[in-house]
């Protein structure tokens, strides 16, 4: 049995980029949990949750990752109405650039023979 990347995206890659760009926005930004929550379709406490590691802790994103998202939370912090589409952005360019197979290895091995990706080490 496998899961498809939807299902993996869903359960791990969206809220490891969730609790990255809220880090960035409550800390470099200076936005309140409640703002950044809204802004990341979430509430104040998963933000909380987020900085406190007790959710989204099961993978790290690569530093090339970080430096995406660093670059939309400067975006979503000028415009918070752009934030799913900063997502979205992320998530095609984890999958473009293999980072989404990373977590697939991990979590989700069985497909790797399916999808013909071949993840980077």
């Amino acid at each position: 049995m496998y899961l498809l990347l939807q299902e993996i995206e869903v359960w791990y890659i969206i809220p490891a980029i969730r609790k990255e760009l809220a880090k960035l926005l409550t800390k470099k930004y200076e936005l309140s949990y409640e703002k950044a929550g809204i802004i990341l379709g979430v509430s104040k406490a998963a933000v909380s949750q987020y900085l406190s590691n007790k959710r989204a802790n099961k993978i790290k994103l690569n530093s090339e990752t970080k430096r995406e998202v660093a670059k939309s939370a400067k975006i979503v912090n000028e415009n918070p109405k752009l934030a799913m589409r900063e997502i979205q952005r992320i998530l095609k360019f984890m999958k473009d650039s293999k980072c989404s197979c990373n977590v697939c290895k991990q979590y989700n091995k069985e497909v790797l023979g399916y999808c013909n990706c071949e993840p980077k080490y």
